[in-house]
């Protein structure tokens, strides 16, 4: 098993940041790129990834009361990933997204991943920017 985990603090409030990152039909605003989201029946979604081309059945569950949203693959237990947001002061928060990869096979190597982690959490932080606005 591999894990990989990063943090970034954002100027808005911890609830209005998990708000944001859990939005079901946002959430292609935030994730990577190559990633895209289909909910089907909650919490089942499909997420197609661009590089291989593949849909895989997935879970995606938020738990409001922890501000976290914790996901994994549905059938084959490959991945399994959280989002954790923790209030710093009333204006700031820390999000901390976590990937694990049980399977080797899917795990696309250190470099790819912190690349992806830090692109999302910008992406994150872009959107809640522009939602404070």
């Amino acid at each position: 098993m591999t894990e990989y985990e990063r943090s970034r603090t954002l100027p808005a409030g911890a609830g209005q940041v998990f708000e944001r990152a859990a939005d079901a039909g946002r959430l292609d605003a935030w994730l990577p790129r190559d990633l895209h989201v289909r909910i089907d029946d909650p919490p089942a979604v499909t997420v197609h990834e661009d590089r291989t081309g593949q849909d895989t059945s997935a879970l995606l569950r938020a738990r409001p009361e922890q501000l976290r949203l914790e996901w994994g693959t549905r059938d084959e237990g490959a991945y399994a990933g959280w989002l954790q947001v923790a209030g710093v002061d009333d204006g700031t928060s820390e999000v901390t997204v976590h990937l694990s990869f049980f399977d080797d096979r899917h795990d696309p190597g250190r470099a790819a991943v912190d690349d992806a982690l830090a692109t999302s959490l910008d992406r994150l932080a872009e959107q809640v920017a522009g939602h404070t606005g």
